[in-house]
């Protein structure tokens, strides 16, 4: 339930990528700190841009990291 009340909270626009962004962080255990507009905020001060075309933008500290077309690959490189 908490990560559907977060799903409705990211722009309509990117509901589908916001769907599949969150189950994967849900499935690799993943907590999710916190969501401004597009961005998840998780563990590390890791931040996890949604943009459209299911591409996520991670970055660290404000620098950016690196794209990501593939969830899997995305919470592999950040898990704790």
């Amino acid at each position: 339930m908490q990560y559907f009340c977060l799903v409705l909270r990211l722009n309509a626009d990117k509901m589908v990528e916001s769907k599949i962004l969150l189950n994967a962080l849900k499935l690799y255990e993943i907590e999710v700190k916190a969501i401004e507009g597009n961005r998840v905020k998780v563990h590390n001060n890791f931040e996890i841009g949604i943009q459209a075309n299911a591409l996520f933008n991670l970055t660290n500290n404000g620098d950016e990291i690196a794209a990501f077309v593939d969830v899997d690959e995305l919470c592999g490189f950040i898990m704790p």
